[in-house]
């Protein structure tokens, strides 16, 4: 019997976002840590137009793939930061597949996507060498809850590495002024603290013994030693990359030689290319595929990246490296006859859309860690003449709903 207060419903489908999605008297309902096929009785917490967002009270019919979560912090009302451990993981990469293919079709445009497998990360726990975590104006640190606005406190996590956790354990300091704290493992073991200030009268004074090299990062992304190094370094494959304090770079490091690969297979790269590699980072794309062209071209803005790319290419006469925001450098985008993309989450801008459009660039590998900005992004460039080829998910997310694919454009 089914309570007044609840509806039954059948899970139909996940959303981007990594909820469940039921249908129930004309409204889409979102209900997280459910599955497809999954029969539960929910109540309804928002209402928004013809949407809704549940919670479920009673599982009638689970699901085969559903599994016991490994984290105590898990669920509703607690982390935010894992949505999918209650999914088996190779139950969580057919679901990004669809999802994925869903976001093309139905942002995109492209019913007939030919999205592949997806490539499964190399480790399902302790995978991430780096962790962000929020900072009160208490000077508390955790991670985001399920609730807004609400932080977790946690007492262990199960994706980052283990010598992180060990770290988080061992931290006894005053976090009041900061904004947030990032822990960062290199490839050596060397352990990290990347302090986020509001003002830089709040960077601490620390004792010189503290058991980790320490760094601050200013609004202005500035960032200011205080301890030990200024950047950690990864080895990957035969080569080894530095990537200074307040870089991006993606934590799953033993994905990226993988990552790479795909790269380098879907813009079927020779050695008569020259390759623009758009939003480069600290080089990891460049110096891994300069081996394989005529000349890798890579722009970026943030100079410490800069600097970085710099350092991990100076050893490859065919890799320029150009201090400059994409948009500034345009331009250049003739001198290549294929181009790496890899923005950031929400995609490229019009701009650099239109002198794609203009340019004389026949592939584009659209490196992407949003499934609905690379949808939105592929139909604009199809507009311009490009045609969406095979699209290639990879997974750096276990137990998170995150989906990074690389699509490959083209056009004669």
């Amino acid at each position: 019997m089914v309570d007044k207060n609840t509806i039954r419903v059948t899970i139909d489908s996940m959303a981007n976002g990594g909820s469940g999605i039921a249908k129930h008297e004309g409204k889409v309902i979102f209900i997280p840590y459910t599955l497809p096929g999954e029969i539960l009785d929910a109540k309804i917490i928002r209402e928004k137009g013809r949407v809704a967002f549940g919670q479920g009270v009673t599982l009638q019919d689970a699901s085969a793939d559903r599994v016991y979560p490994k984290c105590a912090h898990f669920g509703l009302g607690k982390c935010g930061r894992c949505q999918w451990q209650h999914i088996e993981y190779t139950a969580q990469l057919l679901l990004k597949q669809d999802v994925l293919a869903d976001q093309l079709e139905r942002i995109g445009g492209f019913a007939d996507a030919d999205v592949q497998a997806v490539i499964p990360s190399r480790g399902e726990w302790g995978y991430l060498y780096q962790m962000a975590f929020k900072i009160s104006t208490e000077g508390q640190i955790g991670l985001p809850s399920t609730d807004d606005g609400v932080l977790m406190v946690i007492e262990n996590c199960e994706i980052i590495h283990p010598d992180l956790m060990a770290l988080y354990d061992s931290l006894e300091m005053d976090f009041m002024g900061m904004t947030m704290l990032k822990l960062q493992l290199g490839s050596d073991g060397s352990t990290m603290l990347i302090l986020y200030v509001e003002d830089e009268n709040d960077v601490p004074e620390l004792s010189v013994d503290f058991p980790a090299s320490v760094n601050a990062i200013l609004p202005d992304g500035v960032p200011i030693n205080l301890i030990g190094e200024t950047h950690s370094r990864y080895t990957i494959g035969e080569q080894t990359f530095r990537v200074t304090a307040g870089c991006d770079f993606r934590p799953n490091i033993g994905q990226i030689a993988e990552l790479s690969t795909l790269v380098s297979k879907v813009l079927n790269i020779t050695k008569d290319d020259v390759v623009g590699d758009l939003y480069g980072g600290s080089g990891f794309f460049s110096a891994m595929l300069a081996s394989q062209v005529k000349e890798m071209v890579l722009i970026e803005s943030y100079p410490p990246a800069v600097h970085d790319a710099r350092e991990n290419c100076a050893d490859l006469p065919n890799v320029k490296v150009i201090d400059g925001a994409v948009e500034d450098e345009l331009y250049r985008l003739n001198d290549f006859s294929a181009v790496i993309l890899d923005p950031p989450s929400d995609g490229i801008s019009l701009a650099l859309v239109d002198a794609l459009g203009n340019s004389t660039v026949k592939r584009i590998a659209y490196v992407s860690s949003d499934a609905a900005t690379l949808a939105r992004d592929c139909k604009r460039l199809a507009s311009k003449g490009y045609k969406l080829g095979k699209v290639y998910p990879i997974d750096l997310h276990p137990q998170i709903y995150y989906i990074d694919a690389v699509a490959v454009l083209e056009r004669g």
